[in-house]
């Protein structure tokens, strides 16, 4: 199953990955292209179709989620910046300790999905003080969203360390203003994303389902949830039957 998202992210990174090489000389340029490679990378690719049908589901059903979006990808940015920082103050040989930590830290979000996709289904109710879409506050289902990109990011996997730590941070630390490097990578892996909930929004699609009843916004919400969940039993069957990163 792996090597066939493999070979699927391959297919439609490749022409994204030769522009990044050939914009070497623009660093930001590259990092941004780099960062779309990085959303369709195998360890990626699960995370930010969830994330677009999560994200999506709700501007359909309410109004476009540019906070929540925002939050997500500003989760992104702290995550692969924090990580870059690291890169920059203990050198390689942290680097190199990090491959022990990542291939479990990947294995959690496919249950992770299966839970949200399970809740979204409405199986189950969460009565969080800290909930993520149906929150009681706006402000709450942000600082779920900020979280729910900072755990995604830290799903590598081969592909993805190589594009950040091999491909990525040298060219970073070349360049006086390097610190900003991570953070244009993060912004090209949420790209997909911003598409997504950019077309809704443009499309006038926002609140389509809420304004035809809410039976219609409750059968929407499911099938995204079972979406989800088929997602989540895929990544499982995926990168737990991996026993080496």
């Amino acid at each position: 199953m792996y090597q066939f998202l493999q070979q699927v992210s391959h297919f439609f990174s490749e022409p994204f990955m030769s522009a990044a090489y050939g914009t070497e000389h623009i660093p930001i340029l590259s990092a941004l292209l780099l960062g779309i490679v990085g959303a369709l990378a195998p360890c990626q690719f699960t995370g930010n179709l969830s994330a677009i049908t999560l994200f999506g589901n709700q501007s359909l059903q309410k109004k476009a989620a540019w906070g929540e979006t925002i939050a997500f990808i500003l989760g992104k940015i702290v995550a692969f910046s924090g990580l870059g920082f690291v890169v920059w103050m203990l050198g390689t040989e942290f680097q190199q300790s990090l491959i022990t930590y990542f291939p479990w830290i990947r294995k959690l979000l496919g249950p992770l999905l299966i839970i949200i996709g399970l809740y979204l289904a409405g199986l189950f109710t969460m009565r969080w003080t800290l909930s993520l879409w149906k929150s009681k506050s706006e402000k709450s289902g942000k600082i779920g969203s900020f979280l729910l990109g900072l755990s995604f990011s830290l799903g590598f996997c081969p592909t993805m360390f190589i594009l950040f730590f091999i491909v990525l941070m040298p060219m970073a630390l070349a360049v006086p203003y390097g610190a900003v490097i991570p953070s244009i990578f993060a912004l090209g892996t949420s790209i997909p994303l911003i598409i997504s909930v950019f077309l809704i929004w443009y499309f006038g699609l926002s609140g389509t389902f809420m304004k035809k009843g809410k039976k219609i916004g409750w059968v929407v919400q499911r099938t995204a949830g079972i979406i989800i969940i088929l997602i989540g039993i895929l990544d499982t069957i995926t990168y737990w039957e991996l026993t080496v990163f």
